[in-house]
């Protein structure tokens, strides 16, 4: 395994806040890039005070930050803006997710960037995009969630949900990642340095792209159906004897005839003019739910896991967050690292999903707001007097 990892080298430079960039930043923290986080003087991203969970952070915080240096500087005072330049200038990639407009105003816009430093890739996560109609409204995850729809097809027939994580945050996050690191390959076979921007609307319009077909050309959206599928039967959870659900998912005619005679006990089943494909079953869902409810009902979850297992039917517990921090797959495959958080305490963070041969991801600390900063300045020159005039200003 060797110390080098894909972008060591790489500088970021990032004025961001929440959710949707500093998970972005925090993949390219992980293969090896440089991140430099910009932080308000005074408590920095408001995203540290969301809760108070993990050694006194915030839960969001140490999931989105390890690995990063923060700087406490105010960009609105001339003496931090001249600072941000000299960052700017040094680095590859700039990635924001400010209010609407907020970025023109400072001067920050991809033009102004790319026209002051060539070499920049300038990445923008905004709301709705920088253009349109809705350029100027903000957007947090659950206010894009509905309206994109997605809440309209989450939770059951009589009352809509949200996702429990922040999927449009997410969404635009793994987008800003991705285009970052195409940016970066463009720069490097071509020598041109190209903006990137990703909104959290259109990222999880594209994750909707199913639904969105199935509405066009049947001129209805699928149903809210909780765990079941709204175009696959039988598919999603049933509670078992002791109380544990297990979903389970039939995908094609074999499947359906294995749980007939091995699970379901009753073979003529299969046949059953209301069962014998997938539409008929779909069609016949309350009538083909009742049937295994009542098989469930007489089986340990164990037992169920056990026969569906055995007969090739994909199947699993639904397990609570407890159960999947202790999930024997994320042990077994040694996904569990240490990493530091403010105060001096440790906490486990899991390593990134995508691993690359030969290479260990970087699991830095999460650091305390602007505990960079003199360290920061002092490599732009600036001397320990001259910090100390900056931070008794406010200006860091």
């Amino acid at each position: 395994m060797t110390d080098v990892r894909p972008l060591d080298g790489i500088t970021v430079v990032s004025l961001e806040q929440a959710v949707a960039a500093p998970f972005a930043t925090r993949q390219l923290a992980d293969l090896g890039a440089r991140v430099i986080k910009v932080e308000r003087p005074g408590g920095g991203d408001f995203a540290r005070r969301y809760d108070t969970t993990v050694h006194g952070s915030s839960s969001y915080f140490v999931w989105l930050n390890r690995s990063k240096e923060s700087l406490s500087l105010d960009v609105k005072d001339e003496r931090g803006r001249a600072v941000l330049d000299e960052l700017l200038a040094r680095a590859d990639v700039f990635v924001s997710n400010l209010a609407p407009g907020a970025a023109g105003r400072l001067g920050l816009s991809p033009a102004e960037l790319t026209a002051a430093h060539p070499r920049l890739i300038p990445c923008t996560v905004s709301g709705y995009g920088t253009s349109g109609p809705w350029a100027d409204r903000k957007a947090y995850d659950l206010l894009v969630q509905c309206q994109t729809g997605l809440v309209s097809l989450t939770g059951t027939g009589g009352e809509s949900a949200r996702a429990g994580v922040s999927v449009a945050d997410i969404a635009a996050g793994m987008y800003a990642y991705s285009g970052v690191l195409t940016a970066l390959f463009t720069r490097a076979t071509t020598g041109v340095a190209r903006p990137v921007e990703v909104s959290l609307f259109e990222a999880l319009a594209e994750w909707m792209g199913q639904p969105a077909y199935y509405t066009a050309h049947t001129g209805t959206q699928p149903p809210r159906l909780g765990t079941q599928h709204p175009t696959i039967a039988p598919y999603g959870a049933y509670t078992a004897a002791d109380g544990k659900d297990v979903l389970f998912s039939i995908q094609n005619e074999r499947e359906w005839a294995a749980l007939c005679t091995e699970f379901l006990q009753d073979p003529d089943l299969a046949g059953d003019p209301r069962f014998a494909t997938s539409p008929a079953r779909v069609a016949h869902r309350e009538e083909l739910n009742t049937i295994v409810a009542e098989r469930f009902a007489r089986s340990e979850s164990e037992e169920v896991i056990a026969v569906l297992d055995r007969i090739g039917v994909a199947c699993a517990g639904v397990n609570s967050v407890a159960e999947f921090l202790s999930h024997p797959v994320l042990s077994g495959r040694d996904r569990w690292r240490e990493v530091a958080v403010p105060g001096g305490a440790h906490v486990r963070a899991l390593l990134p999903p995508a691993d690359l041969a030969g290479t260990a991801a970087r699991m830095g600390p999460v650091p305390a707001p602007g505990e960079h900063t003199d360290a920061l300045l002092g490599e732009l020159g600036r001397s320990p007097e001259q910090v100390e005039a900056l931070r008794a200003d406010g200006v860091v």
